[in-house]
């Protein structure tokens, strides 16, 4: 009898250290910020419109929707955004999403090659979902884009777990100077929850081996990050592109710190290489170290406040606090941004 009371008494205990059910967690974004992101940017079809990018839509845009709707703590949103994507998107016969959907063409999807940015984005957004609100559904097709994305977009190369940015156009058997990566496809964040969906020790490597990268990425006279990287035989900015820390690059530290990096060293080297003038961040030529814009609005300008919250606890400015959104990309990035602060650092606030 003793030892059936202290059995019981240890499951209590247990239970009682364990974190509250998923419905009972807060959303990280408050729904004014949610509803104003909305009214702009979620079309009544589930489509999130591009508005800086001809009003296109994209699985990135679809993926950010969805996440976003879950921090939102938004279900029926995240149906519709799922829906479209799931109708007009996931097309492939590998699993993976189409990357391009353009109102005005017939068919509307342009490009069938996928951007493994968007696909980790939409299976991390249906793992928390499915968790979230106890979808199997959300949760087996997460995982079906999970696996989609190990087979197709996570390779071994010289001795580092890599991430090809599509299916097709990125591997060493694909360009010259390939393999060609994307560091700010990298969503640290979503590795552990894909690890849930498609267990693999790939994940863990894959995050391990971008951060290694990032941190030995510094080109030109800021030490920056290109947007897009060749690895053949040693890293560079990749041909054919602007040599620049650029407007995909810009939002790596972002995910840094998302995921859990608080390497102050790092942070500290990318908020020093781009803060620019009365506060803005800076797209950054990367040959001279000159600076190509100065970007000031507050979803571009919360990337730097962040990495100075994280590494030296200063408060967010009154204007980049407040949300109202501009254009799709910044206003993404503003509540990606706030929904972190709110949740990890709401000292900053």
């Amino acid at each position: 009898m003793g030892k059936l009371l202290a059995a019981l008494l240890a499951g209590i205990f247990t239970l009682c250290l364990q974190a509250p059910p998923a419905e009972a967690q807060q959303p990280m974004i408050s729904t004014q910020a949610w509803q104003a992101y909305k009214a702009k940017f979620l079309d009544p079809g589930g489509r999130i419109i591009d508005d800086g990018n001809g009003n296109i839509s994209h699985s990135e845009g679809q993926g950010y929707g969805l996440l976003l709707s879950v921090l939102a703590g938004s279900p029926a949103d995240f149906a519709l955004i799922w829906t479209f994507t799931r109708t007009e998107l996931v097309l492939r016969n590998d699993g993976l999403a189409a990357w391009k959907w353009s109102p005005g063409a017939k068919p509307h999807v342009t490009d069938i090659n996928n951007a493994t940015d968007g696909d980790i984005l939409i299976a991390y957004a249906l793992g928390l979902a499915g968790q979230q609100w106890g979808r199997r559904d959300y949760t087996a097709a997460g995982a079906a884009v999970a696996r989609a994305i190990l087979a197709k977009t996570v390779v071994e190369e010289g001795g580092r777990t890599l991430l090809l940015p599509g299916a097709m156009g990125f591997s060493a058997g694909d360009r010259r100077d390939g393999p060609v990566i994307n560091p700010s496809y990298w969503i640290f964040e979503a590795f552990p929850v894909l690890d849930q969906l498609a267990p693999s020790p790939a994940w863990g490597t894959l995050r391990n081996d971008g951060i290694a990268i990032i941190n030995e990425l510094r080109f030109g006279p800021k030490q920056l990050p290109a947007d897009w990287i060749s690895l053949k035989p040693n890293p560079r900015p990749a041909s054919g592109f602007p040599a620049e820390y650029g407007y995909n690059a810009l939002r790596i530290p972002l995910y840094l710190v998302r995921g859990g990096v608080t390497d102050r060293q790092l942070l500290s080297r990318f908020r020093q290489a781009t803060s620019g003038a009365s506060g803005a961040i800076t797209i950054v030529d990367l040959n001279s170290g000159a600076t190509r814009s100065n970007l000031t609005d507050p979803g571009y300008r919360i990337v730097n406040h962040i990495l100075a919250c994280v590494v030296d606890k200063a408060a967010l400015p009154a204007d980049v606090k407040q949300f109202t959104p501009t254009l799709y990309y910044p206003s993404t990035l503003h509540l990606l941004g706030l929904s972190f602060v709110a949740a990890k650092h709401p000292e900053c606030l």
